[in-house]
């Protein structure tokens, strides 16, 4: 891909974005792609070592707040027709209840993701808890003189932190994906507000 077509897609990706905005946005990435050639890359490679345009926007969108894409989105349409108010207050019964119920079951299904994680966690503490309270034990199993007890609490100490162990990177990387997908979820909506206008 060359410079002006990769610019092209970026500028028709972030249309909704507000002008100053945009241009800033196209003259950092053809600044960029300048920088890259005169360091003797060539236009395709240029382009290519920045990334797709997919990425770039979804490395904008990370970086601008949704109060200003909803600001600019409003800007753009102007105020409202008469016959568009008539329509949502009439059909406020109707529409208002349905975004409630689709906002709570969202939120309710992301509560549970997080609650999930939460729970992971717990039981990954728990593992490490009981493994030092297991191996804490066999001082009393040293003291009645108990040797099967000593080995019994040894061992199963000895597997329930290695347990904790193993599970605090799955629970680490449950973490790294549920954060993954709030950013998603975040640049899903900010998208939304950039999209190609019609």
């Amino acid at each position: 891909m060359n410079k002006e077509t990769f610019l092209a897609e970026l500028r028709a990706s972030l249309s909704g974005l507000p002008q100053d905005e945009l241009e800033e946005r196209i003259a950092f990435y053809s600044e960029m792609i300048d920088d890259r050639m005169d360091e003797g890359a060539t236009e395709e490679e240029a382009v290519a070592g920045i990334g797709s345009v997919k990425t770039v926007v979804e490395q904008i969108m990370a970086e601008i707040p949704l109060t200003k894409l909803v600001r600019e989105k409003t800007r753009r349409r102007g105020s409202p027709k008469g016959w568009e108010i008539a329509l949502l207050i009439l059909g406020f019964p109707l529409w208002f209840p349905l975004l409630i119920a689709a906002a709570a079951v969202l939120f309710s299904l992301y509560a549970a993701v997080w609650a999930v994680l939460i729970s992971l966690f717990a039981v990954d503490l728990s593992l490490a808890a009981g493994g030092i309270g297991l191996l804490f034990n066999t001082v009393a199993y040293m003291k009645a003189g108990n040797l099967a007890g000593v080995l019994l609490s040894v061992g199963t100490g000895m597997v329930s932190l290695g347990l904790a162990i193993l599970f605090f990177f799955v629970c680490v990387w449950a973490g790294k994906w549920v954060i993954r997908l709030t950013r998603g979820m975040l640049t899903g909506v900010k998208t939304m507000f950039v999209g190609k206008e019609a």
